[in-house]
């Protein structure tokens, strides 16, 4: 599934969940080792303790971030959004 975010440098999150498991998560754009960091631990976890962990986490002065945007993407994954 691809996530169009908004308000953060990334312009894409590729997100491959598997029932309630994260299998895959790439980011295009942004900050490269943060994004990919994020991606590698979010790997195995359960879709909701991801979201539960990220979600309203914001970046400086922005209302969101890249974890929190993977959070709403995780959402509409799992068709919560």
């Amino acid at each position: 599934m691809e996530f169009k975010p908004s308000g953060v440098c990334s312009r894409l999150i590729k997100v491959d969940v598997d029932g309630n498991i994260i299998k895959n998560v790439q980011f295009v754009g942004g900050c490269a080792g943060n994004t990919q960091g994020i991606a590698s631990l979010v790997v195995g976890m359960d879709v909701h303790d991801a979201i539960s962990r990220m979600e309203g986490i914001t970046c400086g002065f922005k209302p969101t971030s890249c974890p929190d945007q993977l959070a709403k993407a995780l959402r509409q994954a799992i068709g919560d959004a």
